[in-house]
């Protein structure tokens, strides 16, 4: 029988050891560890996405139902799912993080809410009318609907969740480095 080549947690590692990353300062665990509150915050980030995407399409479909403007209706069952994943976001997924004033965070929320649209939107643009003009299959609602729900989404989401993540729900290091 061999001695085995795993390093123990209270031993340091060698140079032969079999794992590359053992040798590493924290190594697997090490890196599992740092990204355990990443993961996390993106779970929670995520299920309350989900909940007020649900909120905005059910608001949207009940305001169009009763005959209101589509433009008007879009607008306030955006503004209505964004403040409920605010409260989410600040409540549940960010609640371990200092509180930096509620005025300014929602202001700051709502810009990268902006902002994030503005991406989906940029998204459906370069679809629709410049890929659409040379191909008329992005031109369809199917290639919008894909264009803007999906990658727009995607890439919005992506944004908002790393801006609110590193401006508006900061950590304690960068509120005390500020002040």
């Amino acid at each position: 029988m061999r001695a085995s080549s795993r390093v123990e947690p209270d031993q340091p590692a060698s140079a032969g050891s079999a794992h590359p990353a053992a040798a590493a300062p924290g190594g697997i665990r090490g890196l599992v560890a740092r990204f355990e509150g990443l993961v996390r915050e993106l779970g929670k980030f995520g299920v309350v996405g989900a909940v007020t995407f649900v909120m905005d399409t059910v608001i949207l479909k009940l305001a169009l139902s009763a005959g209101m403007n589509p433009l008007l209706a879009k607008t306030l069952s955006t503004t209505i799912a964004a403040t409920a994943a605010f409260i989410g976001n600040r409540f549940w997924t960010w609640r371990d993080r200092p509180r930096s004033g509620l005025h300014r965070e929602y202001a700051l929320y709502f810009i990268f809410n902006v902002v994030g649209l503005g991406i989906g939107l940029a998204c459906l643009g370069a679809s629709h009318y410049l890929l659409g003009r040379v191909w008329p299959v992005f031109a369809s609602q199917v290639a919008d609907l894909i264009s803007a729900n999906v990658v727009g989404m995607a890439l919005g989401t992506l944004f908002r969740f790393w801006s609110y993540r590193r401006f508006v729900f900061r950590t304690h290091s960068a509120v005390s480095r500020r002040g």
